[in-house]
C-alpha cells in the first residue's frame, strides 16, 4: 500500500508501505534495519555499512555516503531509500527522490533518534519491534547521571586536526556523558590547532576511532600536548550512531566514566 508520509526533513515522501527493497545509506540506521529482521529487505549499503559484518559484506555497495553511486541505486529499484541529512549529499537525494522514495532522518539528540527508530520501523512493517527497542534504550538512559563534570575534546580528525562541534549528535552525547564540549560554541566539526586545545586546558582528550581511526601510536602526540589532561581512545560508534547501537551506549558511557573517576 503506498502511503504519504513525512521524513525528519518534513518532506512528503510517498512509500510503499511495508517497503520490501531498501537500500540504506547510513551506515548506523543499516544496522538499526538488520536488528530489525530486515535481512530480505535490504538489499544494497555502502562502503562504511559495516554493522553486522556478517550481513553488511554480502550487499551490493552502492558507493560512500557522501559519494553515492546514483545510476547503480536506480538499477536495483528499490522502493525505499534510507538517507541523512547530514551523511548525504542534498543534490543527490534529490536527483534519487526523483525516481525512487527517499525518506531523510535529522538526528541531533536523543528523542530524534527514537523517532527515526519508530518511524523506520512504520516504514518497513516492524512497527512494535522499534517500539521494544526503543524502550529499551530510554530505560537505559534514564538513570544516567554523572555528579562531576569534566571539560572535553573530542576528535574526530587528523590532517587537519577536527573536533566536535556544539550542534551534532557527538555533543548531545558527550552530554549524557557529564562532559562538557569546549568546542559547543562552534558549529559542525571545526577545524583546531594545538595551541587552541592547549590554551582551553581540558581535562579530557577524547581520540574517537571514527571517522579518523584513532590507535595507540597517537596517544603520546595529544599526550605531549596537555601533560595535565587524560587522553583517552574511545568508540567512535557509541557517541555518533544513532540507530540501534544506541541500546549498548549507555553502559559504554557508565564504563567509560567508572574508568575515569
Amino acid at each position: 500500500m503506498v502511503k504519504c508520509v513525512k521524513d525528519q526533513l518534513d518532506r512528503e515522501v510517498y512509500v510503499n508501505v511495508p517497503a520490501q527493497k531498501i537500500i540504506s545509506l547510513v551506515p548506523s540506521q543499516t544496522e538499526l534495519l538488520f536488528d530489525l529482521g530486515l535481512e530480505k529487505e535490504v538489499i544494497g549499503v555502502t562502503k562504511f555499512c559495516d554493522e553486522p559484518r556478517e550481513l553488511t559484506k554480502t550487499r551490493i555497495k552502492v558507493g560512500g555516503t557522501k559519494n553515492v553511486n546514483l545510476s547503480k541505486i536506480l538499477s536495483l529499484r528499490p522502493d525505499l531509500i534510507l538517507a541523512n541529512k547530514e551523511e548525504n549529499l542534498k543534490e543527490d537525494m534529490e536527483k534519487l527522490a526523483e525516481e525512487v522514495p527517499v525518506w531523510v532522518s535529522d538526528v541531533s539528540d536523543l528523542d530524534s533518534a527514537w523517532n527515526m527508530i519508530e518511524q523506520v520501523g512504520r516504514l518497513t512493517g516492524k512497527k512494535k519491534m522499534a517500539r521494544t527497542l526503543t524502550d529499551m534504550i530510554r530505560h537505559s538512559f534514564s538513570n544516567l547521571y554523572f555528579r562531576r563534570e569534566l571539560k572535553v575534546v573530542y576528535f574526530i580528525w587528523k590532517a587537519p586536526y577536527m573536533v566536535a562541534g556544539g550542534d551534532t549528535f557527538i555533543n548531545f552525547m558527550l552530554k549524557k556523558c557529564g562532559f562538557v564540549n569546549l568546542f559547543a560554541s562552534f558549529m559542525r566539526y571545526p577545524t583546531v590547532t594545538f595551541e587552541e586545545i592547549r590554551q582551553l586546558n581540558p581535562d579530557l582528550i577524547l581520540l574517537s576511532s571514527e571517522p579518523y581511526p584513532f590507535r595507540e601510536n597517537h596517544l603520546p602526540e595529544f599526550q605531549q600536548l596537555c601533560p595535565s589532561a587524560n587522553v583517552l581512545l574511545v568508540d567512535g560508534k557509541m557517541f555518533s550512531w544513532y540507530g540501534s547501537r544506541l541500546k549498548y551506549a549507555a553502559d559504554y558511557f557508565r564504563r567509560l566514566r567508572g574508568a575515569i573517576d
